[in-house]
């Protein structure tokens, strides 16, 4: 159940890559988060460069910089991964974008909100995952 949020500067990408961007994330969130193929929501957002801000170096190691072809990827999904997991995922996902689209890995900033499954609706005025997990 992720909702995936990405925000890039405009012009950054054109759409056959954001859709790169999105598989890619998509298939890494199967993969290491083992969610159902057909949960796939994702938001792609662009933003003017001049309301971008970042520190070139912040917490890289070995003197590397960040450039101004940051992406940003917020994704919300239910508890219960490991932080083992977590880190499988953002590997997979710095290493998809970067062999796949050219991407500088330093340049991928990636965040996880986690919230209970009662916090979620997809529709039809439902909580879906609380129902489903009360029918179990």
């Amino acid at each position: 159940m992720p909702f995936i949020n990405v925000y890039y500067q405009e012009n950054q990408l054109n759409n056959k890559e954001l859709k790169k961007v999105s598989n890619r994330i998509h298939q890494s969130l199967i993969q290491h988060f083992h969610i159902p193929e057909d949960d796939y929501f994702q938001l792609f957002l662009p933003y003017p460069p001049q309301h971008f801000f970042y520190d070139s170096q912040y917490l890289l190691e070995n003197g590397e910089k960040r450039t101004d072809n940051m992406i940003y990827i917020s994704i919300t999904c239910g508890q219960g991964r490991t932080v083992e997991q977590k880190k499988k995922l953002y590997h997979s996902i710095a290493e998809e974008l970067s062999t796949h689209l050219n991407i500088s890995t330093n340049n991928i900033f990636i965040t996880l909100n986690e919230t209970p499954l009662e916090n979620w609706s997809f529709g039809q005025g439902l909580a879906q995952m609380v129902n489903q997990k009360e029918e179990k």
